[in-house]
């Protein structure tokens, strides 16, 4: 077939079975929202403006909050919008951004937390060399290299979405547009299909696979050299460093693979669909939870941001 898109916009057919429950969906979404903005827009605002929070750690915190403000919000505004009883449509340009702008963000987060591994691996295991291993200009590059990884992988997955026909129904069975809802609806022969989902399931899976093989290896060096501390003390505190860390890691990348890594007929549509809402709204919303009341540096800077203020 011709690669020629007769489809000017798609219809978001939403989360199943809610008929008659939009009012209260449109209410839980959107106390979700505003708590993932007020909470991240937060935590930016304490470590902004606590000068001895101006480190490593916390500069690349202040990059997963950003990242948790916009990745709900590629989906979130649009899904409220209908939810209040409003169009469903889209228009192909927006549906193309959603898709780019969900995987972009998503795979920035993932490189970023194999990132923020790193430096606690640094941070516990080259104590006396930190400073110089985690220098500003490292720092920087880590963190430039997250979103250059992000809209490589979002630019692939676009396009290889993006470049098969659409020439017949436009109803996207997801609350957004996000590939198979998208590779359902394509006007291409079977072997085409197949061949694009295998490739989007390797992609992905090593988009998976690779920050979370770091991470555990980051974290496994980091337990051994924790318990040859002697001092119970410094044992304490250098656990209570990495548990909000693990927490956030095993939340995000225990439902992210829930919903790409497992086999087709392990599960539905309708499972992936609530997955998807988890890892991208409740993870979002759990970060500044876990990383304020865990942290005991980012609770002082909070009370005395909120005193000053």
């Amino acid at each position: 077939m011709r690669n020629i898109s007769l489809v000017t916009e798609f219809i978001l057919l939403g989360i199943p079975h809610t008929d008659d429950l939009e009012t209260m969906l449109f209410v839980l979404f959107l106390s979700f929202y505003i708590f993932i903005l007020m909470g991240n827009l937060l935590i930016l605002l304490v470590i902004v403006s606590s000068a001895w929070l101006h480190t490593p750690m916390y500069f690349f915190l202040c990059k997963l909050s950003v990242c948790d403000i916009f990745f709900p919000s590629v989906s979130s505004p649009k899904m409220l919008f209908y939810l209040s009883g409003n169009s469903r449509a889209i228009s192909y340009a927006g549906c193309v951004s959603q898709l780019f702008f969900y995987h972009f963000l998503g795979c920035t987060e993932c490189f970023l937390y194999m990132v923020m591994a790193y430096d606690r691996f640094v941070a516990i295991c080259y104590p006396l060399r930190y400073t110089i291993i985690m220098s500003h200009r490292v720092c920087a590059i880590l963190a430039m290299g997250t979103s250059f990884f992000g809209c490589i992988q979002a630019t692939f997955l676009t396009t290889l979405t993006f470049q098969l026909p659409y020439c017949g129904p436009n109803e996207v069975d997801y609350y957004f547009c996000n590939i198979p809802g998208m590779l359902k609806l394509a006007c291409a022969d079977t072997s085409a299909l197949e061949m694009v989902g295998f490739i989007i399931f390797i992609v992905v899976g090593i988009n998976i696979i690779v920050p979370s093989f770091t991470i555990f290896v980051s974290y496994y060096l980091i337990l051994t050299n924790i318990l040859q501390i002697k001092s119970m003390e410094g044992r304490s505190k250098a656990f209570s460093t990495c548990t909000s860390h693990i927490i956030a890691v095993s939340l995000f990348f225990g439902s992210m693979s829930f919903m790409y890594l497992k086999p087709s007929s392990a599960g539905s549509m309708d499972t992936e669909k609530i997955s998807s809402v988890f890892y991208t709204n409740v993870v979002a919303m759990m970060n500044p939870l876990i990383y304020s009341l865990r942290n005991k540096d980012v609770k002082t800077a909070l009370r005395k941001t909120l005193s000053r203020r």
